[in-house]
């Protein structure tokens, strides 16, 4: 037996999010990113196999490089062929980026030590292509005013003015390592788009896209510069902006190799 962790891109656009929904009836089953995988996993092995995520994508959510592992049955696959094993059961919005053997205790949630997402803005229309991968917002945005507001979001941080309803973390205090946003050439026709970066231990659900929404607000509104500090100390959703749509939201890479932050919660969901 053999621990097998992956790297994983998705186009998240026709997923009901990452995590396996069980259903009794197979065929009215929602589509998800875990449940496909483990699928073609169980067509590989001829038996049915676990996958454990490093966090789980709302609906509609990307990912860059998702990262999950599986306790693999059987020792004849070589470790550089699962790759494209796997990619041969698997339907086109799903890829498997990488596969490497790790410990037999290694799990990926529980060993990453924060996670990455990337924010994808457009300040006007964009191609058709694009439309799945970024936020339209019709007007241009200050990259020297948002970063200002970004400046309160680091450290732990009680994050609960930008948890949603329902979400079932034990704790709403985060450790952000950075937050910054920047501009970066987009294909297929090299427009620049506007990149929000937020990395930390672990999320609350649609934490990312609530702090993304809010910061366009109060770019357009021409907020004063401590208006973000002032959200986040009340704590409280009702002071927060509008939840971005998740079409501009990549998962863009899980981190094992950093310092480990105390663990103060239940899930991890975007």
């Amino acid at each position: 037996m053999r621990n097998i962790l992956l790297t994983i891109s998705y186009d998240g656009t026709d997923f009901c999010g990452w995590q396996r929904q069980d259903c009794g009836d197979i065929k009215n089953s929602m589509r998800t990113v875990q449940g496909e995988i483990e699928i073609a996993l169980e067509k590989l092995h001829k038996t049915p196999v676990t996958l454990y995520g490093s966090g789980r994508t709302d609906s509609g959510v990307h990912a860059m490089a998702q990262a999950a592992n599986f306790i693999s049955p059987i020792d004849t696959i070589p470790i550089d062929r699962y790759q494209r094993a796997i990619n041969a059961f698997l339907p086109q919005d799903i890829r498997i980026v990488s596969a490497q053997e790790v410990p037999m205790d290694f799990n990926a949630r529980f060993n990453a030590t924060s996670r990455i997402y990337r924010y994808f803005i457009c300040p006007c229309d964009i191609l058709a292509s694009q439309t799945r991968f970024a936020w339209c917002v019709n007007y241009e945005p200050d990259l020297e005013r948002l970063n200002k507001y970004c400046e309160c979001l680091k450290g732990e941080l009680d994050c609960a003015s930008f948890a949603a309803s329902g979400d079932e973390s034990l704790s709403t205090n985060r450790y952000i390592e950075k937050a910054h946003f920047f501009k970066q050439k987009a294909f297929p026709n090299d427009k620049e788009m506007l990149v929000f970066e937020i990395e930390a231990n672990a999320f609350l659900w649609k934490m990312v896209r609530t702090i993304t929404g809010t910061l366009i607000q109060l770019d357009k509104a021409n907020a004063p510069l401590d208006s973000m500090k002032k959200i986040l100390e009340k704590k409280d959703r009702r002071y927060a902006g509008a939840t971005a749509p998740s079409q501009g939201l990549f998962l863009y890479k899980i981190v094992f190799d950093g310092i480990c932050r105390h663990d103060r919660f239940a899930n991890n969901k975007q």
